[in-house]
């Protein structure tokens, strides 16, 4: 048997996009490629992304803190603390929070392999376009300055950007 394995809070990389911060907790290649698990800090009222499909992946969020919120095809849903909030494959979606206090989600993305998208766009950031086709990714950067005002977001993205 493998020896018991605990993650503190402040293990694993981190990056962030002006209020959205990604902070990888379990890469795919600790577990056998089944899922990954990435910490999402949220800033008040920031969207995370803009509306977008994967092909490849199902994302699972449990909201640790504050109020999370996400488009999910014609949908909008919130969800509080100790909730888990389901994003299938092949769906349109986005998220956000929805709220005046920093919210706090652990994604889990099964199978692995797109929390290397989130590296890969560290490193290239601002120019995410060479990651989409890879990461069979759709992405609507169009969708951005209707979100905000819809809801009352911010673009973390565009933050980041000024």
């Amino acid at each position: 048997m493998a020896a018991p394995i605990t993650i503190p809070h402040s293990a694993g990389d981190y990056f962030a996009i002006g209020g959205f911060g990604i902070h990888w907790k379990i890469d795919g290649a600790a577990s056998d490629k089944r899922f990954s698990v990435v910490h999402h800090p949220l800033a008040p009222h920031a969207l995370a992304a803009p509306l977008h499909r994967h092909h490849r992946e199902d994302e699972y969020s449990y909201v640790l803190t504050g109020r999370l919120a996400a488009l999910l095809g014609d949908d909008v849903v919130t969800a509080e603390p100790g909730t888990w909030m389901f994003k299938p494959r092949n769906q349109w979606h986005t998220f956000w929070n929805a709220g005046d206090e920093p919210c706090e989600i652990i994604e889990l993305i099964s199978p692995a392999g797109f929390e290397n998208y989130f590296r890969e766009l560290a490193a290239l950031w601002p120019d995410q376009t060479k990651l989409l086709r890879k990461y069979e990714l759709d992405m609507d950067p169009g969708s951005v300055t209707e979100l905000c005002a819809r809801y009352g977001l911010v673009s973390a993205r565009r933050e980041a950007a000024t």
